[in-house]
């Protein structure tokens, strides 16, 4: 059978593109997802997310490469696995970044129009629904629920108090007219029935589909490889259940596997570097030198002290705690189970600059990632800060031509030396915090790093080595741009140079990250795909 359109991957891009393309433009579209059509019932719970984190259930663990600029480390960087993709795994943050973030894009791509910040804002906006806003930055209409935290821990209010100590001004809506101050952060969340819930790219876009005729959805379905004919892309190749398969699509065929499995797909179709693909006996369909490289990602490096007194979120998903909060959502649709625990950030420029390069979350409660033991869970907080715009470059190769193997992905984390200035810049702001009251007289001990490691250029470099994570936004590595530009991968409306028929439609297309969490951005690239598809076929 025949789609007009077929996509590989099912993640939130895809699943918004893949609605509107349906239901709003009548066009029949085969979506193809890895894993499975839904996660379990805890993981709708705003907090049940935290028991996942770890596992490999809805996620894919990516081991970067060992970085020598973190003294041989290899962060491990997770994706979702599960159609929706990362928005039925994630911490269900709403941000966009900034209106320049944006406005760089279409810079970049000879302001066509296309892909500036008041182009794109309509794509937010369109597919919204706001429990609290309603104006020219916000949608009530769509079918996105977002809503502020169910939920708020002492210690994020007092987060709060003392970043307006420090002088930064109090935000309402960091998705507003300005990103700069400390505030509350909207989630990707709200009422679904009776319950506060996800609102996860398939349940929002998909699931009111499920009887439509011209949609079909086929998971745990690896898509291995794109089918391209006399130089035009016309269907893919899958596995399912050991078994290979091909589709074929009339029209395109649409790329959305996320930023490293779509770097991994076209490297696999023989689109990518052609020395690469030599390399792994991969016939050359199109040398195209960008694909898998300009991989960029956020990260963050901690600040941790433990508090006098239990305020935050430890151990309240564990025995008599778990039991009570369970049964107070369950009765009241209320209390910790409504919120991620990770409620309220400050963005800001340690560089005393107007425009934030960093954005500082609180977390209540002592957190490190999981290759990392210098701290124990306990009552306390959590400060980190994550660099927003990083300007070192990572990259996505072929680890072999077996479809079942994963990518090799070098984050490049601190690659450049004005990421690490910028880090510890921001860490020194993250400490003035416990010094501010109302945290100085509630804070029992900072554990990380540190007075003496902050006095020590050389152990807090390498106590920033130790301790850098992902904040789960990898993206770049199909990037966008103009023709004349030899390293992008595509042009402005989405199409992969020397290939007709085919689209990448996910986070791998930015030219440069976005300054805040890219599931909004996704859903949003998926819904300006979709409205520059149809307008292709008029």
């Amino acid at each position: 059978m025949g789609y007009d359109f077929v996509i590989a991957g099912g993640g939130s891009a895809a699943c918004v593109a893949a609605m509107r393309l349906v239901r709003e433009f009548g066009y029949s579209v085969l979506l193809l997802e890895r894993g499975p059509a839904s996660t379990n019932r805890l993981m709708a719970m705003p907090a049940g997310y935290m028991k996942y984190l770890a596992r490999e259930d809805y996620l894919e663990m990516h081991k970067t490469v060992p970085q020598p600029q973190l003294g041989g480390r290899a962060p491990i960087v997770p994706v979702g696995k599960a159609l929706g993709g990362g928005s039925a795994v994630n911490a269900m943050v709403y941000m966009r970044g900034q209106a320049e973030d944006y406005d760089g894009w279409a810079a970049g791509l000879g302001n066509s129009g296309e892909w500036s910040y008041a182009d794109m804002l309509p794509h937010f906006t369109g597919i919204e629904a706001n429990s609290r806003f309603n104006d020219p930055f916000h949608g009530i209409g769509g079918n996105l629920r977002v809503s502020d935290p169910g939920h708020l821990s002492p210690t994020t209010e007092h987060f709060l108090l003392a970043a307006q100590g420090l002088g930064h001004a109090y935000n309402p809506d960091f998705n507003g007219a300005r990103q700069a101050g400390v505030g509350i952060m909207q989630h990707t969340y709200g009422q679904w029935g009776r319950y506060k819930e996800r609102s996860d790219a398939r349940k929002a876009f998909l699931d009111d589909l499920a009887n439509e005729k011209r949609l079909t959805i086929v998971t745990g379905a690896r898509v291995d490889r794109i089918m391209v004919e006399n130089g035009r892309a016309v269907g893919l190749v899958y596995d399912k259940d050991g078994a290979t398969h091909t589709t074929r699509a009339e029209r395109e065929v649409l790329v959305a596997a996320g930023t490293y499995n779509s770097a991994k797909l076209m490297l696999l179709s023989g689109i990518g570097p052609a020395a690469q693909l030599r390399a792994h006996d991969i016939d050359v369909v199109a040398n195209i030198a960008g694909v898998g490289q300009n991989l960029q990602d956020h990260h963050e490096v901690p600040v941790i002290a433990t508090t006098k007194d239990p305020s935050g979120y430890f151990g309240q998903d564990q025995g008599w705690n778990m039991v009570r909060n369970g049964l107070q959502y369950l009765l009241f649709n209320s209390g910790p189970v409504t919120t991620t625990g990770i409620e309220a950030c400050l963005f800001f420029d340690p560089d005393g600059g107007e425009r934030p390069t960093i954005q500082l979350y609180c977390a209540p409660i002592v957190y490190l990632d999981r290759d990392v033991s210098a701290a124990k869970p306990t009552w306390g907080v959590t400060f980190t800060s994550c660099l927003l715009r990083p300007k070192a470059r990572g990259s996505v190769t072929l680890r072999s031509a077996d479809p079942r193997d994963q990518p090799l992905v070098d984050c490049n984390f601190f690659g450049d030396a004005d990421d690490l200035r910028l880090t510890i810049k921001a860490l020194e702001t993250a400490r003035q915090l416990l010094e501010t009251e109302p945290f100085k007289s509630r804070i029992a001990e900072e554990l990380l790093p540190g007075a003496a490691v902050m006095a020590d250029p050389a152990a807090l470099e390498r106590y920033c080595g130790q301790t850098v994570k992902t904040n789960y936004h990898p993206v770049g590595t199909l990037r966008m741009g103009l023709d004349s530009d030899p390293s992008a991968v595509v042009g402005p409306d989405l199409r992969v140079r020397g290939i007709e028929g085919l689209r990448v439609i996910d986070c791998s297309i930015m030219p440069a990250i976005v300054s805040g969490n890219t599931n909004a951005p996704a859903m949003a690239i998926g819904s300006k795909a979709a409205s520059l598809i149809a307008a292709s076929y008029g």
